[in-house]
Formats: structure tokens, C-alpha cells, sequence
């Protein structure tokens, strides 16, 4: 019997070592240290504190050149097209290129291109691999898009509680699809008595978001604007006409970022399909609701429409509406932004074997990023510096990513002994433009117009002196640029009218003392509305 017992626990004592072994070599294997399996702080709902930052800030600066290729990428995604007749190889490539720069935009698209099978040669793991890589580079969306594969079960094992965590830093981060995603639990829950519901967080993660241009979180944002909560979720006071009001501007503002269920949504208030409780508007106003239809459909259709010049045709009350002919064409064409180049330049083929060629649509500028591999890390610009000096003669060549970067040696030295104390700088390509402030969009989705003859120029504080659209813009240096300096910030203002401000009307934690107004088309007669009493 004895001998049979420790027997037994010789077994057991062997089944311990053997699992202990086990889970210290998985401890040690690679991939507990890959990115997707990183430990994070578990999502913590109830939370006090919430500090919004703004995604664009975070990123690494953008390529010019790879920025064309993405909006060329995007502008095949032709909506007008059934899907299998989008040239989505063409789609991959120039996704690609754009990616293999940085582009971080692009890097995430890419991912989702070889999830839904359209390259062939790269499947849901290299999806992983890539939105790892961007997390490496501190993309807020890539923590966004891991959450989601854990949540999913996307080439990783699923697991909810791991998808919280992601989705948490991400929206920590500034990510704005992650702080809608959030938001929305926090915001939703508040009747059923859910442990999550926290009512001022999630109003300050939709305000994150929406001051980023998510018009996500329009929606249940205007509703806590019309219905004030305390933090228990439960109602403070009945909608007042303040608080209708805010949230009726809200809903506007939505719509002209391309907000298609606010657009919606207006469209059925003013069109008298709300009960007294919920309506916003003082009064029903068929024609409005006329105009906000035919911009709700225009958006259902093609989600990348925006609207930021909405107040020519379509102000808010107690403003008339200005004349129409009734027809969609003309509505969106008044409506949408403008700019004054092409969004895309025509591309100079490069050379053969020509690393020093830059398009002459383009410049080059020097970056903070610095490598002492011996390899690009990613596609672009690189140049050799030899104790923080350039090398005469070798200015910024362009290298695939992974390429090797060429062994350097020291002038005039026997036999020609390698250097090893080589560090090499990125540059990034600008827009070759001679004018200050010069918006881009995507093709199609803007009016060309031509240049002021005169530039006319406001800050913020100022009042408009020239009725017609006006394009904010901040310095290129700026962190907010990338959000600020884009024609669906644009706005439609008359001649005596306040510009936006940031902080109040863009729910953006911009001061406006960097902000100055630049006029892109003065309005013509008959062109603009005429403000009620």
C-alpha cells in the first residue's frame, strides 16, 4: 500500500515537472512576445478620468507620394462600380506602395485587403503580421484593429477580455473607432442597469471622436445633448430648447462630415415624423426635410461624400433656405468642399535605375527617423550620415523596404575600409506647391475652382468680411494638420457672420489662436441665404 502511494507520487510529482517545463518554454517562445499577445491593462468601464488626444498627433508623418497613391486606391473603389468590376488588383498594388512608405491609412486597408481574399497570396495570418508591425510603430488603429480580430476570433484565438484591452489603449491613443466602439457600451447600457454604464465618460469619448471627424457617434451623442444624464444613466431634467437646439446643431454638423443617419434623421424630423417628445426643430419644414433626404441618400450610397459647405444650401433655422431647382446634382455640387488643384498629379515614370529621381510634383523633407540597420525598415528616402553629417555627394536615395542599404567607406583609406558608425536619415516627400494653403481630397468628391485673385485671410476671432467658403488652416509643423488642414472642415459663411470655433463648435481641443481662415470661393448673387428674424 505504501509502496503504491509513492508510486503515485513520484507520477504526480513527474506530471508536475513535465507541465512546469512546458509552460516555461511557452513563456519563452516567440510568439508570447508577438505584439497581438502583448499585456494590457484590463478595460476598466468605470473609470473617472478621461483624456482625449487626437489619433493624427500619434502617427508618423505622411509621404506625399504615398498619400497620392492611396486616395488613387481609394478613388477605384468606385461606388458607381459592382464590386467585381473594381480593379482591386490595381487597388492592392497601389495600397501596397503606399504602406511599404509608412502609410499608415494604407497599412490598415492592406490588412483588410488580404482578410476578404483580394491578393491571393496573402491570407488572414500576414493581415495579423501586418497590423502588428503598424502597432510597433505606435498606429493608434492597428491596437484598434487587433481588438477586433481578438474580438473576432481573426487569425488569433478569440478572446473578449483581450479585446477590451486592445480597444481601451487604442482609444486611449486617440483612435476614433475605438472610442465610438467604447463610448456606445458605456452610452447604451444606461437603462438595463448594466455594471458598465458610465454616462460622462462615454460623452467625453463621443466628443474625442467626433471632434476627429467620426460622425459614428453622432447619433447617441445628440441624444445626450437633447436628454441630460447623471452618472447613473438616469435622466436629470426633460429636453428643453437648449438642449434640442444643441442637439439639433449637432446633427447638422454631422451631416456635413457624412453623417448619413443624421442626415436621416433630420430628414425625419423636419419632415414631421417625431412625437412632440423627441422633435427638435421649432417647427415641421417640408422643404427641409426635402433637402436633407436627397443628402441622406447621396451618403447612403457613397459613405466618402462630405458636405462641409451645407449652409449655402441648407441652413439651419431661423435662416430661409436659398433657391433650388430641385435636382440632387445641383444640391451636392453646392454643397460639397472645393479645392484648387487636382488631387492627383500626373505621375513622372521613374528613370531606370535612378534612386536620386523625385517627382517634380514632390519635395523631399528631412525626417526626425534615424536607422542604424542595415536594412530599410520601410520604403522611401534614406540618407547616409557619418557622425551627424551627410556625405558629400550622396543625397537622400529612394529604397524598397528591406533593401539593403550599400556598405560606406572611408575616403582614402588603403584598401577601402568599411565604415561602421553609419546612421541613416528618412525623408519624407511634400507637395511641390508654391501656394501656403492648398487642400486635397479625394477625386471626384470636390469642386475645382479657380484661385482668388486677391487672397483673403481672417483669424478666428475676426468676423467674415467676404460671404462665400472658407477653408481653416493651421501650419504644416501643426499635429492637428492632418484633420484641420482638409476641405470637410471647410465651412459657408455670409458677410458679417463669426468663424467656427474649434473647441465649441468642432468639439476639437485646437486653439484657436493657430487657426486662420483663407477664402476659396466668394459667393455670387443669388448664391447665398438670407437670414431670417
Amino acid at each position: 500500500m505504501k509502496q503504491s502511494v509513492e508510486i503515485k507520487l513520484r507520477l504526480i510529482g513527474c506530471v508536475l515537472l513535465i507541465a512546469a517545463g512546458v509552460i516555461g518554454n511557452a513563456m519563452t517562445n516567440p510568439i508570447y512576445k508577438l505584439p497581438r499577445n502583448q499585456e494590457l491593462p484590463l478595460f476598466h468601464p468605470h473609470t473617472e478620468k478621461f483624456d482625449c488626444v487626437s489619433e493624427v498627433a500619434a502617427v508618423p508623418p505622411v509621404d506625399a507620394q504615398a498619400h497620392a497613391w492611396f486616395l488613387e486606391a481609394r478613388k477605384l473603389e468606385d461606388f458607381h462600380l459592382f464590386p467585381e468590376e473594381r480593379d482591386y488588383p490595381k487597388i492592392v498594388r497601389l495600397t501596397r506602395q503606399a504602406a511599404d512608405r509608412r502609410h499608415w491609412q494604407a497599412m490598415i486597408n492592406l490588412a483588410s485587403f488580404y482578410i476578404e481574399g483580394f491578393d491571393p497570396k496573402h491570407g488572414v495570418g500576414d493581415a495579423v503580421m501586418l497590423v502588428e508591425e503598424a502597432m510597433q510603430l505606435g498606429i493608434p488603429a492597428a491596437y484598434d484593429r487587433m481588438g477586433i480580430y481578438h474580438m473576432n476570433g481573426t487569425g488569433v484565438t478569440p478572446d473578449a477580455t483581450r479585446a477590451y484591452a486592445f480597444l481601451q489603449k487604442a482609444a486611449q491613443m486617440g483612435n476614433s473607432y475605438a472610442l465610438a466602439y467604447l463610448a456606445k457600451k458605456l452610452y447604451t447600457n444606461r437603462d438595463e442597469g448594466d455594471s458598465w454604464s458610465n454616462i460622462p465618460v462615454a460623452t467625453k469619448m463621443m466628443e474625442c471622436a467626433f471632434g476627429q471627424g467620426n460622425m459614428e457617434v453622432a447619433f447617441w451623442l445628440h441624444d445626450s445633448y437633447r436628454v441630460p444624464r447623471g452618472a447613473d444613466g438616469k435622466i436629470v431634467e426633460s429636453p428643453t430648447a437648449e438642449t434640442k437646439s444643441k442637439a439639433l446643431r449637432l446633427l447638422h454638423e454631422a451631416t456635413k462630415q457624412g453623417g448619413e443617419p443624421s442626415a436621416s434623421k433630420l430628414y425625419l424630423q423636419f419632415d414631421g415624423s417625431s412625437d412632440k417628445y423627441h422633435m427638435l426643430p421649432a417647427a415641421i419644414d417640408k422643404a427641409r426635410a426635402k433637402r436633407y433626404v436627397k443628402l441622406s441618400d447621396a451618403l447612403g450610397f457613397d459613405h466618402r461624400r462630405r458636405f462641409p459647405n451645407l449652409d449655402k444650401m441648407l441652413p439651419l433655422p431661423p435662416a430661409d433656405l436659398p433657391p433650388w431647382d430641385g435636382t440632387r446634382d445641383s444640391l451636392l455640387n453646392a454643397v460639397m468642399g472645393v479645392t484648387f488643384s487636382p488631387a492627383l498629379p500626373p505621375e513622372t515614370p521613374r528613370p531606370a535605375g535612378d534612386r536620386y529621381f523625385v517627382d517634380p510634383a514632390y519635395r523631399l523633407r528631412k525626417t526626425a527617423e534615424t536607422t542604424n540597420a542595415q536594412k530599410a525598415p520601410f520604403g522611401g528616402y534614406w540618407q547616409p550620415l557619418v557622425n551627424g553629417q551627410a556625405v558629400k555627394d550622396r543625397p537622400p536615395a529612394l529604397y524598397e523596404k528591406n533593401e539593403p542599404f550599400p556598405v560606406m567607406y572611408v575616403p582614402g583609406e588603403y584598401a577601402s575600409k568599411p565604415l561602421t558608425d553609419v546612421t541613416w536619415v528618412y525623408h519624407i516627400t511634400i507637395r511641390n506647391t508654391e501656394y501656403e494653403v492648398d487642400p486635397i481630397a479625394l477625386p471626384g468628391l470636390t469642386r475645382t475652382v479657380p484661385r482668388p485673385a486677391k487672397p483673403v485671410t481672417h483669424r478666428s476671432h475676426e468676423v467674415c468680411t467676404v460671404g462665400g467658403i472658407w477653408q481653416p488652416w493651421v501650419p504644416e509643423s501643426h499635429p492637428l494638420q492632418a484633420i484641420v488642414n482638409q476641405p470637410w472642415r471647410q465651412v459657408f459663411l455670409l458677410k458679417g457672420q463669426p468663424f467656427p470655433q474649434p473647441r465649441r463648435d468642432w468639439l476639437l481641443e485646437l486653439d484657436e489662436k493657430d487657426l486662420t481662415w483663407h477664402l476659396m470661393e466668394q459667393s455670387g448673387p443669388g448664391m447665398v441665404p438670407k437670414i431670417g428674424g
